[in-house]
């Protein structure tokens, strides 16, 4: 890969003792950063909460505390099912201080998949919230006999004990202030595991997938090639997701509180003006989002810079941004928005920044002490310029996550030969900027051309009538597929699929043009809000275009 002078190597500083729990808490105890505040809540229905920096290391000794109290030992994990809330890094960083593993969960799970996460993680404590637990207490109590390790559960949002005949229910409130002295903290090694998040499986099962407490410190090359920390200013990052997601957990959780800035999360509707609002509010200065959050900013809002004069930096993950959106977005708020591609195994390891100028549609650059290759997994030979290769990283890269949970064979898969094979395709220009083209299964192979669904997902988000798109291979007979896509229009939108089809004509090579458009209502998406574009399929249409 071709170097810059801008990208200068890095070099990483891994102790052989480290504790996430600790380094975003106690770390600034005794630093002008222990008064500061580390997390602000801003909720719907409970109003504005928020903790320093030393209160939340003191709250999460007490909840290691409380984990010890209840016999939990080192090693075991503690499943986590909460809205944003100042309880979500309370447990999260709590757990890991006394040596359990943090396992984050969606709150848009069902019972079942709480039971199967559960049993699959043989978690034995549950934190979630009062209301959450009455809607899913009956299904759990009946799959109780399938998860013997779980023995506690602790809820948020009530004082109160609930009697229960196979459970211990705490309050969890009430549960963290009966003790008043704390052990210290589990002195973890820093390849010790740490965190146990949960992505869609090829099953139809969610894998877990093991992090160890140099995760965190992997990802520190963010900090200043996608972040834009300021040294001289205490930054407030404003994140509009959910802590469950990977990109959260670290964006907006870990890496801001490991750094001493202050993090603001909101619980409750997703609406276009909270967040304009918000940003004022508390004078943010970094904002985090996806795609769709900066497309409802534009379309929904007349805001520009002059009414967020405290915003200083913009950024993305999840999905492409649209060449419009970057457009227009530079136009209104005089600032772009930095993209950066991640995955839970390894979270945000490709990245615009300020070092470079963006080229819209490419994922920018590996960071500094990222040493990602582009290889061909067979025969481990490195892509040449323009051509594409598998996103391939160093197995002694400290962002690297440790192992597949439960799942050796699926492991072995991915980790071998001095490499976590990432199953992602891209490819580099000639300039060093890398292109994300997606997994293998993605790529849509027609007549002879592999074509990715991004090249042409990002063409048609430039419409102003698309909300949204997702382009497939459709079989017509065995071997043979034709590019389409799959289109959401925007409300108020007055085009047809054949204008559309036209559309796609004029804006790509033959071979990348879709042969047919369909309008969708939505698609079918993961947890998380990700389009499963192998779930998608004609049925789901409500118009189509004519070849």
């Amino acid at each position: 890969m071709q170097k810059f002078e801008q990208f200068p190597d890095w070099q990483w500083q891994i102790p052989s003792h480290f504790n996430i729990g600790v380094a975003c808490t106690d770390k600034h105890l005794g630093t002008p950063q222990a008064h500061n505040i580390a997390m602000i809540v801003e909720d719907d229905a409970l109003g504005t909460s928020q903790i320093t920096f030393s209160e939340l290391a003191h709250k999460t000794d007490q909840f290691a505390q409380l984990l010890r109290n209840l016999n939990v030992k080192v090693g075991d994990r503690v499943l986590i099912r909460l809205p944003n809330s100042l309880d979500y890094p309370i447990a999260f960083l709590g757990a890991m201080k006394m040596g359990a593993i943090s396992v984050p969960t969606s709150t848009l799970l069902t019972a079942e998949e709480v039971a199967y996460l559960a049993k699959d993680s043989a978690a034995t404590v549950l934190v979630t919230d009062a209301t959450a637990w009455y809607a899913m207490e009956a299904q759990l109590v009946a799959d109780l006999k399938n998860m013997p390790n779980l023995k506690h559960v602790l809820l948020s949002q009530t004082t109160d004990n609930q009697p229960h005949a196979h459970l211990n229910v705490l309050g969890l409130e009430n549960s963290l202030t009966v003790s008043h002295k704390f052990e210290k903290p589990y002195r973890t090694q820093a390849e010790d595991p740490a965190y146990l998040v949960y992505t869609s499986g090829t099953t139809g099962y969610p894998k877990g997938v093991l992090h160890a407490h140099r995760a965190l410190l992997g990802r520190q090359p963010a900090a200043k090639y996608w972040f834009n920390y300021s040294d001289s200013i205490n930054d407030r990052i404003m994140h509009s997701g959910k802590f469950n997601w990977t990109y959260v957990l670290g964006t907006g959780l870990m890496d801001p509180l490991y750094l001493g800035k202050t993090v603001i999360v909101h619980e409750g509707k997703n609406d276009a003006q909270k967040w304009l609002d918000l940003i004022q509010k508390h004078q943010a200065t970094i904002f985090i989002g996806v795609p769709t959050i900066y497309r409802q900013l534009l379309q929904k809002t007349t805001a520009a810079q002059a009414e967020l004069p405290s915003m200083r930096h913009y950024m993305s993950a999840g999905e492409h941004l649209s060449d419009e959106v970057l457009t227009q977005w530079y136009s209104r708020f005089g600032l772009n928005i930095y993209e950066a591609v991640g995955m839970s195994e390894f979270s945000y390891y490709l990245s615009q920044s300020q070092f470079r100028p963006i080229r819209p549609g490419s994922a920018g650059f590996p960071q500094p002490g990222h040493a990602i290759e582009l290889l061909n997994p067979e025969t481990l030979e490195p892509a040449a310029v323009g051509e594409e290769g598998m996103i391939s990283v160093p197995l002694n890269d400290p962002g690297v996550f440790l192992n597949y949970w439960n799942l050796a064979e699926e492991t072995a898969k991915y980790k071998h030969d001095g490499y976590f094979f990432t199953g992602d395709y891209a490819k580099y220009d000639a300039d060093g900027y890398i292109w994300f083209l997606g997994r293998k299964d993605d790529i849509i192979k027609s007549f002879g051309y592999r074509v990715s669904p991004y090249e042409i997902e990002r063409v048609y988000k430039g419409h102003p009538d698309v909300a949204d798109c997702a382009a497939v291979g459709e079989e017509i007979e065995k071997d043979k597929l034709l590019v389409v896509i799959y289109v959401i229009l925007k409300s108020d939108a007055t085009t047809n699929p054949d204008e559309l089809l036209a559309f796609g004509k004029q804006n790509l090579a033959a071979y990348k043009t879709p042969k047919s458009v369909y309008f969708a209502r939505d698609f079918p998406r993961t947890k998380n809000g990700k389009i499963l574009r192998k779930d998608i399929s004609p049925n789901i249409a409500v118009a189509k275009s004519t070849r």
